[in-house]
């Protein structure tokens, strides 16, 4: 009799502790958090390295405005506007927005 009881006994615990064990896996904490922040953190991730990329073309383009003259005065032309004499420009409407 005895051992009946505890089979009964054995099977319970370990039918809770499935039951437990499910619900905790399917609940607010379980596998979809997981695997939305597994999501978010490869979303970070890549936001990351095209922050980076976008850093290394800036600190590259202060460098060749440091070093090339051609380039300082491009960009000098261009933020004022300027011309040399002779050229032209021509000013475009812009796109429609979509």
């Amino acid at each position: 009799m005895s051992t009946a009881i505890r089979r009964t006994a054995y099977s319970a615990v370990l039918a809770i502790m499935a039951v437990y064990g499910y619900l905790a896996l399917q609940g607010p904490q379980g596998v979809p958090a997981l695997r939305q922040k597994l999501g978010e953190i490869r979303q970070l991730e890549e936001e990351n390295a095209n922050l980076q990329r976008d850093n290394q073309y800036k600190k590259e383009r202060i460098e060749r405005l440091k070093n090339d003259p051609k380039e300082q005065e491009l960009e000098i032309r261009r933020r004022l506007k300027l011309l040399r004499p002779g050229e032209t420009s021509f000013i475009l409407p812009e796109g429609q927005k979509k």
